[in-house]
């Protein structure tokens, strides 16, 4: 069973009308499959637009904003930002596409600046229990939002930029909780709860939201 889909494996000796029965007295569950699997798939839409030109909807800290291209004398593309994304484009790349290229400025601009708020987060939270890590490092990952390694080296997913800042806060404080406690017993989650009494609300949206968040630019 695929999204709008529906395939129905018989024997070749079973008379197309028994299938017919057999289709109809399973109905209701069958509509009921097909919708918890859209559902599901519109949940892990990706947030990335299809091609990053002018107008194209860019994902960031839980907001879509619009993407202007605007031509340059630089030789590098330059990504700024004030309430919409502006990519400045080299000459010589708006006679082509350039969709690829201002995609890997717009990944460049985000690193530099999850690295920038995760230490912002870390000062903000480390001292109230002397959560002080080794090492900050931002980091592309496939399955994890963050660790907190065996000398207190936290890494965060940059990808977390996406989400709304919040979020992201969460993350941070989760690893650096870490530090003190390794594991996710009770006691964990009450230090957690210190830092972030409403850090269930901010957890299940990264539940919820996960598996797009996780799809990228």
């Amino acid at each position: 069973m695929t999204p709008g889909k529906v395939e129905v494996v018989a024997p070749l000796k079973v008379a197309e009308h028994k299938i017919h029965q057999f289709v109809q007295s399973k109905q209701q569950w069958i509509v009921q499959a097909l919708a918890k699997i859209a559902t599901k798939s519109h949940q892990h839409k990706t947030l990335a637009p299809a091609v990053y030109g002018h107008g194209a909807e860019i994902p960031y800290q839980g907001v879509s904003y619009k993407l202007a291209v605007r031509p340059t004398k630089l030789k590098r593309i330059k990504i700024e930002f004030s309430q919409e994304f502006i990519a400045h484009v080299p000459d010589a790349l708006m006679i082509k596409d350039h969709s690829a290229e201002i995609k890997e400025a717009l990944i460049r601009w985000m690193k530099k600046e999850s690295k920038s708020q995760v230490e912002q987060l870390v000062k903000q939270h480390a001292e109230k229990k002397q959560l002080f890590p080794q090492t900050i490092k931002i980091k592309t990952q496939k399955s994890r939002w963050g660790s907190c390694g065996i000398h207190n080296d936290i890494n965060i997913n940059w990808l977390l930029i996406i989400a709304p800042p919040e979020v992201l806060e969460y993350v941070v404080v989760h690893e650096l909780c870490h530090i003190k406690i390794r594991n996710h017993s009770a006691h964990f989650w009450a230090l957690v709860a210190e830092h972030l009494p409403d850090y269930q609300s901010r957890r299940h949206w990264l539940k919820k939201h996960g598996s797009s968040l996780m799809m990228g630019l």
